[in-house]
């Protein structure tokens, strides 16, 4: 629990300082550009970053305010809301990615030696995949990555 607070503490703060996003908001953006299309229903948004509904609703339409992202019906089924990233976004999170990854591996890698890199990758994995398998976040079919 320490080293989850103490990171996003950090993520937090270099994300606001170097490129004015959240760790929240990038969050969301990271989800919506890893998605082909870049748009996801309201539902399987907030089930891919662990949020409840309500709260990715109202972070929304703050970014939206920011011009990041957009909400709406979706095209195929107008009662489903659905959030794409717009241009601004994708460009938001291109330019704080580079700090952001640069602070991971300096604060949460750089210590270790590679082999155990290795040995911690497999065993996130294997957490992971066992809290997708477990855990009471609805939708999982909908939402999991395959290919990690």
């Amino acid at each position: 629990m320490r080293v989850q607070l103490r990171m996003n503490f950090e993520m937090n703060r270099q994300l606001q300082a170097d490129s004015g996003l959240s760790l929240a908001d990038y969050d969301v953006l990271h989800a919506l550009t890893d998605t082909p299309g870049g748009a996801l229903s309201m539902t399987v948004l907030a089930a891919r970053i662990g949020w409840e509904r309500s709260r990715l609703s109202h972070h929304t339409k703050r970014m939206a305010g920011r011009g990041l992202v957009r909400t709406g019906s979706a095209a195929s089924d107008r009662r489903v809301t659905e959030v794409s990233v717009t241009t601004a976004g994708r460009h938001a999170i291109e330019a704080a990615a580079p700090g952001h990854v640069e602070l991971v591996r300096r604060l949460f890698l750089g210590g270790l030696r590679p082999e155990i890199v290795q040995q911690l990758t497999v065993a996130m994995e294997t957490v992971y995949d066992n809290i997708v398998e477990r855990g009471s976040l609805p939708g999982a079919e909908l939402w999991s990555v395959p290919d990690r």
